[in-house]
């Protein structure tokens, strides 16, 4: 797994074009720079990996872009030592931010194939989420709770309540909220037992976040 000069070159354009587009919290831009992102993706791809472009993954899933993954992060104001949940952990690219960061990071993948890939990878990259889990992200991860952030890397036809009952008061949720086509960026802050702050961000592209029938 090579990581070469060129690479960190072209990291550092990626973070250049994400300042520009706004990202300002400088230890998301830090963790981008660091993390080789050529390495989360299919060989095919790795001329275009500092790109800011989605990139399709296993099991119909994609990688998403570098300005998505650095705006969600942003909005979850995180503090080193926050404890972090992660629905749909995918390639595992939003986990190793979320690690490079600080954080002590659960993670929650449904699907199979991307699971056992991402537990095996992520570990030799140097980067070791709390727990990785094979499960529902709807449910959230209850016997964990509660979180000071969770983030949601799917779009969703609503916000699960689990996952509001599971964030500690002040803590954020940022989930993108919408139909197959197209999701609004949205964060909850948790304000008090039963009051939520809610804001919207625009709009978003997503794969869709699948719930299990069981």
């Amino acid at each position: 797994m090579q990581d070469t000069f060129k690479h960190k070159g072209l990291r550092q354009k990626l973070v250049n074009t994400l300042y520009s587009k706004g990202i300002r919290d400088t230890r998301v831009l830090h963790a981008i720079g660091n993390i080789p992102r050529h390495l989360f993706l299919d060989s095919s791809f790795l001329d275009h990996a500092y790109q800011d472009k989605a990139f399709p993954i296993a099991a119909n899933q994609t990688i998403s872009h570098p300005y998505t993954v650095a705006f969600q992060t942003e909005l979850l104001k995180i503090k080193i030592g926050h404890k972090i949940l992660e629905i749909g952990t995918g390639s595992g690219y939003q986990t190793a931010v979320l690690c490079e960061i600080g954080t002590t990071t659960y993670s929650i993948e449904r699907q199979l194939e991307l699971f056992k890939k991402t537990s095996k990878f992520l570990p030799k990259l140097g980067y070791n989420a709390k727990q990785l889990i094979f499960g529902d992200g709807y449910k959230g991860l209850p016997d964990q709770a509660p979180f000071d952030g969770i983030i949601v890397t799917a779009g969703a036809p609503f916000v699960p309540k689990p996952l509001l009952s599971q964030l500690k008061i002040g803590g954020r949720l940022v989930i993108p909220v919408g139909n197959e086509t197209s999701q609004i960026m949205t964060l909850f802050i948790r304000k008090s037992e039963k009051e939520f702050e809610k804001c919207e961000f625009g709009e978003f592209k997503f794969v869709p976040l699948l719930e299990d029938k069981n």
